[in-house]
C-alpha cells in the first residue's frame, strides 16, 4: 500500500495541511461575514466609497472560500462546512455592531494580517511536503492581500 494520495503527496503531510486549511477555511468565513456586516452596516462620510470596497473585498473572500475548500478536497480530505467548527476553529472572532467607517476599516486590516499569518504558516508547510499546488494558493493569497493592506493604510492616512 501506498503512503501517497491520488495527486502524489505523502498522505501525512496531505492530512496536515488539510488540517491547517481547514483552520484558514474557519477563518476565511468567520471574516468573511465581518465583511459582509461592515457592507450593511457602515455609516458616516465615507458611506458610498466603503459600502462598495467592502462588496468587492467579501466577494473576494467568498471565492477564495470556495478555492481553499477545494483544494482540501484536491489533497483528499474533508472541508469542515459547520459554523460551530468554524467558530471553534477560527482565530479571527466575530465582529458585532461596527458601523464606524474607520472601525471598519481597522477590521478589515486586522482581518487580512491574520489570514496572512495563517497562510505563511501554510506556505511553509506546503514547501516542505513539495505541495506547489497549496504553496502556489498561499503565495497568491499573501501577495493580494499584503497589497490590499498598503491600500487600507494608505487610505487611514
Amino acid at each position: 500500500m501506498s503512503d501517497t494520495n491520488a495527486i502524489g503527496l505523502h498522505e501525512a503531510s496531505a492530512s496536515q495541511l488539510a488540517e491547517q486549511l481547514n483552520a484558514l477555511l474557519a477563518n476565511y468565513q468567520i471574516f468573511y461575514m465581518n465583511v459582509r456586516g461592515y457592507h450593511w452596516n457602515v455609516k458616516g462620510p465615507n458611506f458610498f466609497e466603503l459600502h462598495a470596497k467592502f462588496e468587492e473585498f467579501y466577494t473576494d473572500l467568498l471565492t477564495k472560500i470556495d478555492e481553499v475548500a477545494e483544494r482540501i478536497l484536491t489533497l483528499g480530505h474533508k472541508p469542515v462546512h459547520a459554523y460551530s467548527d468554524y467558530v471553534e476553529l477560527a482565530s479571527i472572532r466575530e465582529d458585532k455592531n461596527v458601523h464606524d467607517g474607520e472601525a471598519c476599516v481597522r477590521g478589515v486590516i486586522k482581518g487580512y494580517q491574520a489570514l496572512i499569518e495563517l497562510q505563511r504558516e501554510i506556505l511553509s508547510l506546503a514547501s516542505d511536503a513539495d505541495d506547489e499546488g497549496t504553496a502556489a494558493q498561499a503565495s497568491d493569497y499573501i501577495r493580494e492581500q499584503e497589497k490590499t493592506i498598503w491600500m487600507l493604510n494608505a487610505y487611514l492616512g
